[in-house]
């Protein structure tokens, strides 16, 4: 029996060795497809595999249409990222509207996502002035809360949870006088809208990630962790000027369950590149030891 148990030990030791040599190192955070828009297009199989081989464990998607994610029916999807070790977690909806947002959540649901995001304004209510290559909003908030609130019942309905995701003008007053986000943390329901705070965007707008979670705690569930260059443009993690060491001791207030890397732009860089980077300095601010929570 001794003889057994030492074999059984001895075999679970070499799957876990097996997994780490796998991948080349432990697999912890989330990566969103949506900085690899451009691979995914061209060979999506190889993108998710490169993402894995990285060490990231947690997919957010950003590429959604017609009934399919990135070319796949939510099943073929949820296989795929199955195959290569990683979890999906996110996908952004940013086509959603009355009329296909029942659809929408079923696909989330059976592609294996936990949350259902709404990146910007939806139905027509996001602004962008090409001269100035400045992003806006429509100033009828009570709509989006509306809408929100909406969505966010038949997400919890299906199991799933809808989160708001945002970028600077949210941040900044209105023709009205009032911050739109602190609109939406006030008048949206914490059971059915919670949000997801891009720390980029919070600080190019000059605001501070840090003041939100502790006037709104718990609120944001998902963070988009990417950094800011002294130019004020998108760098990987840990090369640029945000205080991510300050941001993160703060997790418990803001209510984070888990976090995603982004970069928007990689300029340079090749968008696999950059990620790498960011993963490689997680480390540095403690990010490979938060545990996630359901």
């Amino acid at each position: 029996m001794t003889g057994l148990k030492n074999l059984c030990k001895a075999g679970v030791f070499f799957i876990v060795l097996t997994s780490f040599s796998m991948f080349g190192q432990r697999q912890f955070g989330g990566a969103t497809l949506y900085t690899v828009r451009d691979e995914m297009a061209r060979a999506p199989e190889e993108t998710i595999d490169e993402v894995s081989e990285i060490g990231y464990l947690y997919i957010e998607a950003a590429g959604y249409s017609d009934g399919k994610f990135y070319g796949m029916t939510p099943k073929e999807f949820k296989k795929l990222l199955s195959k290569y070790h990683t979890k999906p977690l996110s996908s952004h909806q940013g086509g959603v509207t009355m009329e296909n947002v029942d659809q929408m959540i079923k696909d989330v649901k059976k592609a294996g996502f936990k949350y259902f995001v709404i990146p910007v304004p939806p139905m027509g209510r996001f602004t962008f002035d090409p001269e100035t290559q400045t992003m806006g909003m429509d100033d009828d908030l009570d709509f989006l809360v509306e809408t929100f609130n909406t969505i966010g019942e038949k997400c919890k309905k299906a199991g799933l949870a809808l989160l708001y995701h945002n970028h600077d003008f949210e941040f900044k007053e209105n023709e009205n006088g009032i911050v739109p986000i602190e609109y939406f943390l006030e008048n949206t329901d914490p059971e059915l809208v919670n949000f997801q705070m891009d720390l980029f965007w919070v600080t190019k707008a000059g605001a501070d990630p840090v003041t939100y979670f502790k006037k709104y705690p718990g609120r944001f569930k998902l963070w988009h962790v990417k950094d800011m260059d002294e130019e004020g443009k998108f760098a990987p993690v840990g090369e640029g000027t945000i205080d991510f060491d300050r941001i993160l001791k703060e997790r418990k207030a803001s209510g984070m369950k888990y976090y995603i890397v982004e970069q928007d732009m990689t300029f340079d860089l090749k968008p696999l590149e950059a990620i790498k980077i960011s993963h490689d300095n997680l480390k540095d601010f403690g990010f490979d030891k938060v545990k996630y929570k359901k």
